[in-house]
C-alpha cells in the first residue's frame, strides 16, 4: 500500500486560508512593496482561533491588525526563505520591517528550513532562540490543521514550500510562470531542478499559490501549471540546465 501524505487526508472544515498582496491589502501606500508584488499568507484554525503568517513582511502591524479583527491569535511564522522582501532586512538600498519587527508584537516561533537559520537571522536581525529548524517533510500544526513542509532548495539553500489542505505555497520556488533567480548567493540551478520535479510530481489538483504576483492571476490548479510552465518541461537535468540555468 502507498504511503499516505497530508494532501491524501481529510481537511479539518475549520482551515482558514487567505492570501494578502503587499501594497494593496497590507502596507498600502509603500511604493517598495508595490513594486515588489510579495504575497503574505495566512494560515489557520478558525475553530481554535489561531493562525500563522507566511512570509510576513513590509507591515507587519497592519498584518497583527489584519489577524486580531478577525479574532484569530497568531501562533507562529512559515519562512520560504531568507530574503528580505519576505522576512524583513535590507535589499536594494531599502529597509523593509519582518521578523525581528513582528517578534516585538508577538513571541512566537518562526519555523525555517535547518539549512537557513544563520542566514534568516543575520538577515533579519530575529534572535536565533525564536527560530525553530525544520527537516524535510516535517509538519507544523496549526490548531487541529497540519501545514507540511517540503525542503526546495534552488533559490536559496533552505527554500521551503507548505502544503495545507489543497495549497501548495511555493515562495520563490516555483511561480505561475517560471521560478526563481538561481543566480544569486546561495542559489544552486542543479538543486532547482531536482526541487522543481519535485513539485511536478505532486497532485495536480492542488492549487498553487506563489511568492509574488507576477502574473495576471493570483494563484492557478497546479495541474494547469504543469502543462504551461516551460521550467516543468520533462528535460533530463543536463538538457534542463543547459536551457534554462544562466
Amino acid at each position: 500500500m502507498p504511503a499516505r501524505h497530508i494532501y491524501d487526508e481529510p481537511v479539518p472544515e475549520t482551515m482558514f486560508f487567505r492570501q494578502l498582496l503587499a501594497g494593496q491589502e497590507f502596507a498600502v501606500g509603500d511604493q517598495f512593496a508595490t513594486t515588489m508584488r510579495n504575497h503574505v499568507y495566512v494560515i489557520g484554525d478558525a475553530g481554535a482561533a489561531e493562525a500563522v503568517l507566511v512570509d510576513p513582511a513590509y507591515d507587519v502591524g497592519a498584518l497583527v491588525t489584519w489577524l486580531q479583527a478577525r479574532g484569530l491569535r497568531l501562533v507562529g511564522v512559515l519562512a520560504t526563505h531568507y530574503h528580505a522582501d519576505h522576512v524583513g532586512g535590507e535589499i536594494f538600498g531599502e529597509h523593509i520591517e519582518g521578523l525581528a519587527d513582528l517578534l516585538e508584537l508577538a513571541d512566537v516561533p518562526v519555523h525555517v528550513q535547518k539549512d537557513e537559520l544563520a542566514w534568516v537571522a543575520e538577515m533579519t536581525g530575529a534572535p536565533v532562540s525564536s527560530l525553530v529548524g525544520h527537516h524535510d517533510d516535517d509538519v507544523v500544526q496549526v490548531g487541529s490543521v497540519p501545514v507540511r513542509l517540503l525542503h526546495t532548495p534552488g533559490h536559496t539553500p533552505g527554500s521551503q514550500c507548505f502544503i495545507v489542505g489543497d495549497n501548495l505555497v511555493s515562495g520563490d520556488t516555483l511561480f505561475l510562470e517560471g521560478c526563481g533567480r538561481t543566480d544569486l548567493p546561495g542559489a544552486d540551478p542543479g538543486d532547482m531542478y531536482t526541487s522543481l520535479q519535485r513539485l511536478a510530481s505532486l497532485p495536480g489538483r492542488l492549487t498553487l499559490w506563489p511568492g509574488h504576483h507576477y502574473s495576471p492571476a493570483a494563484s492557478a490548479p497546479l495541474d494547469g501549471v504543469k502543462r504551461t510552465n516551460p521550467v516543468l518541461a520533462r528535460l533530463d537535468r543536463d538538457h534542463w540546465l543547459r536551457r534554462f540555468s544562466g
